[in-house]
């Protein structure tokens, strides 16, 4: 037969359309990783509706709650479902294996009618043979982003940059910068967000009450402020952390948390609100840096030094005290604590 130039396409109407109905993808997702994405967003492109399921069991160490808010928040146009129920979870353990994930699937979406099963892997042939559906596979070589969601958890760190913004923040480390008024605490958190080029978090209670000062005619901090401020205080340093998670890269640095608000609130008003001490026990840091004063320090530093030690050991807290007098000799003691997180 030969091919001519002209008139060479035999157009036939009626045969299927460029987009299948409704799509299915499931699987465990743990992390979501770019591989995964690529999945999504191959059979979002492939459908006019897309399901993923999330699935997830109780003893698995990435939480499936943590899982499915972020497969919706990366896909909010889909139809995001969370299978939780323990059932099978390979075709080896039980001879009905796929007629149970079938019934499951049914259970966990009343209603839907699935068209089709985008996977990369070989089992989808047989779910989709067991539901009546057509089975679509997408890169079952596994060779268009090749990490696993396995490796992600083994190493975060080492491929953070394949790691979604919205899944960063639960892998990032955390660490807090302790230390008296006056002993360098910003300083050598500014320091350590510079060298390991991420974000930091500044010391709410500074930002709140320049605020104030710049802004509230004749305040004065000495008479003026409040238990309630600690309040405000508090959920600020929270929101900051929250807020900037996101952005960093590998670590945070805090300069300051919750157990030093609790202690400015003890000393100033003799009394903590309950809220603020409750989350100073929950809140979650990699390390703490405490800064030990120089022999010059006055007495009261001396002794805010000694109450801030005292609670990480009896909270058994990781953390590392920072001896040097200098901002320099403290970067560079600090430094290594923080890169044993990183790596």
């Amino acid at each position: 037969m030969t091919f001519h130039a002209q008139n060479h396409l035999r157009v036939v109407k009626g045969i299927e359309h460029e987009k299948i109905g409704h799509g299915l993808v499931f699987g465990k997702f743990m992390p979501p990783t770019n591989g995964h994405l690529f999945l999504f967003n191959f059979a979002k492109a492939s459908c006019h509706k897309l399901t993923i399921m999330v699935c997830t069991l109780e003893d698995e160490p990435i939480p499936g709650a943590k899982r499915y808010e972020w497969v919706k928040k990366l896909f909010p146009d889909c139809n995001v479902v969370h299978h939780a129920a323990e059932i099978p979870q390979l075709p080896e353990e039980h001879p009905n294996f796929f007629n149970i994930w079938k019934d499951s699937i049914h259970r966990h979406c009343p209603g839907e009618k699935f068209d089709a099963i985008f996977a990369s892997e070989d089992y989808g042939y047989n779910m989709a043979n067991i539901m009546g559906l057509r089975f679509i596979p997408v890169n079952t070589r596994r060779d268009i982003v090749p990490i696993s969601g396995t490796m992600m958890r083994e190493n975060p760190m080492k491929y953070w940059d394949h790691l979604n913004p919205v899944v960063r923040p639960y892998f990032a480390k955390r660490v807090a910068v302790l230390g008296a008024p006056s002993t360098g605490k910003t300083e050598l958190t500014q320091g350590l967000a510079q060298h390991f080029g991420t974000t930091m978090v500044g010391d709410y209670a500074e930002i709140l009450l320049e605020d104030y000062q710049n802004n509230i005619p004749g305040y004065d901090p000495k008479t003026m402020l409040n238990i309630g401020d600690v309040s405000t205080v508090a959920r600020g340093q929270m929101a900051g952390l929250e807020a900037l998670l996101p952005q960093c890269n590998k670590v945070l640095f805090s300069d300051t948390e919750l157990i030093t608000t609790a202690m400015r609130s003890q000393k100033l008003f003799s009394q903590v609100p309950d809220w603020v001490a409750d989350a100073s026990y929950s809140q979650h840091y990699d390390l703490y840096l405490l800064i030990k004063p120089d022999a010059s320090a006055s007495k009261e530093t001396v002794m805010d030094y000694k109450w801030l030690h005292g609670e990480l050991v009896r909270r058994a807290l990781p953390f590392m005290e920072v001896f040097h007098d200098s901002h320099e000799g403290r970067l560079k003691e600090s430094i290594p604590y923080v890169q044993e997180l990183t790596t």
